[in-house]
């Protein structure tokens, strides 16, 4: 076996998304299965560069997992002619600025969502590294999930017909803090620190829809902050500035339409953190992170509504389990290696920049379309 290394330089990895997914269930996950196969005897093996402003805490990380590289310092770890990935997964604020230095420096581009803070600064980065000429991929992991496999697979098999509409629910009831310890940093839900929901999710929405269902043509949004005070990591009260909250309409390409509920103020009363619910002429289907039922029109009962009598159909017991069919990995590690052999083969890609703008699109639609109150267009961008 022949060995390429691939050196990394892997911005943000102290945070709990950039340590958890990406290096540790990802980067690391692919070295201890050997790297990646290229074929013809050759394996492609990552080599992580720790980059992030707080020494103590690279040092801890690359101590505890054997690393030997780690810099405080972007610009000479950018400056390294042996780097040829600049990942980033940042807070969003600082994005743009990274990537705008690694794509100057001719490194290929992997990172989170949002791209930037708004859809020119989106842009702006895609037409600077289609110019420079490299690689550049944006995380889109929720592709991968299984459950949303399994949607897929019924979608590419006609299961549903013609498909009418989809509605999402997502989220989670994450403590103010002040009694029990927040799930979320508290950057989350400041708006001057890039915070909200809109901006966090709506990009997520977007290629879920675009991919599964058809592109977003219009959007509706009411945006709302519902806890309007929460304390941060020093147990200190601050004002949640950034939205807590979004209900959006979308209209998609071919007709269907799209309604999601995102919010960190709700409790869970579903099988999953995330659901959703597809209708077609044919059949509808409920997917989660894991998990898919679908019940066809065939087998579909024949409810009548009747206040005065309770209830005696079980509803939830008369749909059929999607089976596996497939051994399911992490999503995280999926696309990264998809992103490696792009790299290093050049195979098919299609999760560029542009992709990661039309997700800054939708937010930045979405906040203005609950701003003014109105339904808005969703224009095609194109470089």
């Amino acid at each position: 076996m022949t060995r390429e290394t691939v050196r990394i330089a892997m911005n943000g990895v102290t945070g709990r998304m950039g340590y958890r997914q990406h290096l540790v269930r990802s980067v690391l996950a692919i070295r201890e299965q050997g790297g990646v196969d290229l074929g013809e005897g050759t394996v492609l093996w990552p080599e992580p560069v720790l980059v992030g402003r707080r020494e103590h805490a690279l040092r801890e990380l690359a101590d505890r997992h054997g690393l030997e590289h780690w810099s405080t310092d972007l610009d000479a770890v950018l400056d390294d002619p042996s780097v040829d990935i600049y990942f980033d997964a940042q807070v969003t604020s600082a994005r743009e600025e990274a990537l705008r230095k690694a794509i100057a420096a001719g490194k290929h581009i992997y990172c989170e969502k949002p791209t930037a803070t708004g859809l020119e600064g989106a842009l702006e980065l895609a037409r600077l590294a289609r110019a420079a000429g490299i690689k550049h991929g944006v995380v889109q992991d929720k592709l991968f999930l299984p459950g949303l496999l399994k949607l897929k697979r019924l979608i590419d098999g006609g299961f549903f017909g013609q498909i009418l509409s989809v509605r999402g629910e997502f989220g989670y009831w994450v403590f103010e803090g002040d009694w029990q310890k927040a799930q979320r940093p508290s950057w989350n839900y400041r708006a001057e620190d890039g915070g909200g929901i809109v901006a966090d999710m709506f990009p997520h929405w977007e290629y879920l829809l675009h991919e599964l269902f058809g592109a977003v043509r219009t959007v509706q949004a009411q945006v709302v902050t519902h806890v309007p005070t929460r304390w941060d990591e020093g147990g200190r009260p601050y004002d949640a500035t950034a939205d807590d909250a979004a209900y959006g309409i979308f209209q998609l390409e071919g007709g269907a339409v799209a309604q999601i509920n995102s919010s960190w103020a709700v409790r869970v009363n579903r099988d999953e953190l995330v659901e959703f619910q597809v209708d077609g002429t044919e059949g509808s289907a409920v997917a989660g992170l894991r998990g898919c039922r679908a019940q066809h029109r065939s087998a579909t009962p024949r409810p009548v509504w009747n206040p005065d009598l309770p209830v005696t159909d079980r509803f939830r017991e008369q749909w059929q389990e999607v089976p596996d069919n497939a051994v399911f990995g992490n999503g995280f590690t999926a696309q990264w290696e998809l992103f490696l052999r792009h790299v290093a083969l050049d195979e098919p890609w299609s999760w560029d920049l542009l992709a990661g703008a039309r997700g800054v699109q939708l937010a930045e639609l979405g906040l203005r379309s609950s701003a003014e109150g109105r339904r808005l267009t969703v224009p095609e961008l194109a470089l």
